[in-house]
């Protein structure tokens, strides 16, 4: 997996703009706090990193490419970046962090259960997790199934995963987050909102 996004972003831009920026940027720094220390899953060019650094808040940048960590030393100085380990856990001890911000990286992930575990493992009792993913929406899905199924679905692309308001909020509810909200936030995108017990 690694080797694969290292490919990704070996010719990619050295701050591209995220999906949605604007949207996405207002929804973290709406939930994020001055003082709080944010992990930044799957933080690419570090441009949320920056932002939170911006707001005051203690962000920590993990990511699978070193790639992507090289464009997010450059975009967001002095932020505190960190590889994944080779057995995909993340850097950080448990209980460290008061927020983790996943946008737009959970449907990338091959094994979600993992993934979200770790994530509530860094998290502090009470600690937040801010997710969001695609959303397809019944309109979006019929014309795709019509028009560029094949296309759409292809299993060598980078979405592994495709989520709806209830697989979403099923998926954080099965790895023990608490008070679980989820829903369309933007077209074409889904947030979910949950607490570590």
């Amino acid at each position: 997996m690694r080797d694969f996004y290292e490919s990704v972003w070996a010719d990619a831009p050295d701050d591209p703009e995220p999906w949605l920026w604007a949207t996405r940027r207002a929804l973290l720094l709406g939930e994020a706090q001055p003082g709080e220390r944010v992990l930044d899953l799957g933080c690419g060019a570090g441009r949320f990193v920056r932002a939170l650094q911006e707001l005051g808040a203690d962000a920590v940048g993990v990511e699978i490419a070193e790639g992507a960590l090289e464009r997010a030393r450059r975009n967001a100085p002095g932020a505190d970046l960190r590889l994944v380990e080779p057995d995909g856990s993340f850097p950080l001890g448990h209980g460290e962090v008061d927020l983790v911000w996943c946008s737009e990286v959970l449907e990338h992930v091959a094994d979600t259960t993992s993934f979200l575990t770790e994530a509530r493992r860094v998290l502090k009792p009470g600690g937040r997790i801010l997710v969001t993913v695609p959303d397809h929406g019944v309109a979006r899905r019929t014309a795709i199934a019509l028009a560029r199924h094949e296309q759409h679905y292809d299993p060598l692309g980078q979405h592994l995963r495709f989520y709806t308001r209830h697989s979403l909020a099923a998926a954080l509810e099965a790895t023990g987050f608490e008070r679980i909200h989820a829903g369309r936030f933007a077209p074409g995108a889904l947030k979910g909102r949950a607490i570590r017990a």
